[in-house]
């Protein structure tokens, strides 16, 4: 058996792990946006199909028994190439996606689509965390408001309307208390990604009964098969035939 996996999460990650130790092929394939990306174990490659046409046409030419996008929540461009690609070619597709966050009774938290949610800003404070990478954060150039964002790579051209600082997760409760307490933060931004790399920034918020901007995940296209798990994505791909 053999499996075309779009990868780039932790959930990528491991499900590769486990289903090379299971000895099925995994082709693990990474847009290569992210520099100094943590590889999967088995077979990599690297950059994009060329649309949903170029993976089609991928697919015929490289015969797998699956197709499993395991991509980052917010990666919908990937997901409706790959949805269509199934519908031309066939090939069985399942979509992988931890749950997003969960709201307590006590959050302070503003769900928000990305074209809005700079809107909400001036209303719930002055001094901003964005923490949804570099993509999206010309939104929100214009708020008027000081902004702190973190990425793991830098934007191309790096922005000048705002302070930028580079790092990769996973992030401690203490580490971001110390950021938010530093920068005298009183509203984050982020989208909801889910898993634990990167909750600690909500749970520092909380600690400081922050208001949270939390960006909507996009939705997936109609008819897809998912999983929110990794070993529900091994029972998929070992499944009687």
């Amino acid at each position: 058996m053999k499996v075309l996996l779009l990868g780039g999460t932790g959930e990528a990650r491991e499900l590769a792990r486990v289903l090379v130790g299971a000895g099925v092929g995994v082709i693990s394939s990474l847009a290569g946006r992210t520099t100094e990306a943590r590889l999967p174990v088995g077979e990599v490659r690297t950059g994009g199909f060329g649309g949903a046409d170029g993976l089609a046409d991928w697919l015929r030419e490289h015969p797998v028994d699956a197709v499993i996008d395991a991509t980052h929540p917010f990666a919908a461009t990937m997901t409706a190439h790959a949805a269509a690609a199934r519908r031309e070619t066939g090939v069985p597709l399942l979509v992988l996606r931890r749950p997003g966050w969960t709201q307590g009774p006590d959050d302070n938290w503003h769900w928000a689509d990305l074209a809005t949610a700079a809107n909400l800003l001036p209303s719930l404070g002055s001094r901003v965390f964005l923490t949804i990478g570099r993509q999206g954060l010309d939104a929100f150039a214009t708020t008027g408001l000081w902004t702190l964002a973190r990425c793991v790579d830098a934007p191309e051209p790096r922005p000048a309307w705002c302070t930028l600082i580079l790092a990769r997760g996973p992030f401690t409760l203490a580490d971001e208390l110390a950021l938010l307490r530093e920068h005298r933060i009183d509203v984050l931004v982020t989208k909801d990604s889910g898993g634990p790399a990167t909750s600690a920034k909500l749970d520092a918020a909380r600690q400081l009964h922050l208001p949270v901007v939390i960006i909507r995940r996009p939705a997936l296209p109609a008819g897809l098969e998912t999983v929110s798990s990794v070993d529900e994505a091994v029972r998929w791909v070992m499944r009687p035939t």
